[in-house]
């Protein structure tokens, strides 16, 4: 892979991998859940998402990526799915990101394919 891609992430913005379980447990995690839950209503969303990382509360997750997605945030939305195994809802954000990339890559291509279907 390409060391310059990697370099446009900050570590803020980078996909992370999530391979193991909760540091946190029990009711210590119980209450962080709601304690993200209350400040997720309280309109502290970035604060909600960081407890719902840690704790891996895919309900959270699930909610914080469904307000990156109204907000026209879909790569945020789809990481926040991803993390909470949503894949109802992480589905359709890939296909569009699939399609975006092909455009992307093949938009030239596409255009005149279709240019020449029109003159036919």
């Amino acid at each position: 892979m390409d060391k310059k891609i990697l370099e446009k992430f900050d570590d803020k913005n980078a996909f992370i991998k999530v391979s193991s379980p909760s540091p946190v447990e029990g009711s210590d995690k119980v209450a962080l859940n709601r304690k993200g839950n209350q400040i997720f209503n309280e309109g502290d969303i970035e604060g909600a998402r960081r407890i719902f990382m840690t704790t891996g509360y895919s309900d959270g997750l699930s909610r914080v990526g469904d307000f990156y997605k109204s907000k026209d945030r879909p790569l945020e939305a789809l990481r926040m799915f991803w993390m909470a195994h949503d894949k109802n809802k992480a589905g359709p954000l890939l296909e569009n990101l699939a399609f975006a990339l092909q455009d992307m890559l093949h938009g030239d291509e596409t255009a005149s394919q279709a240019q020449d279907a029109d003159n036919e």
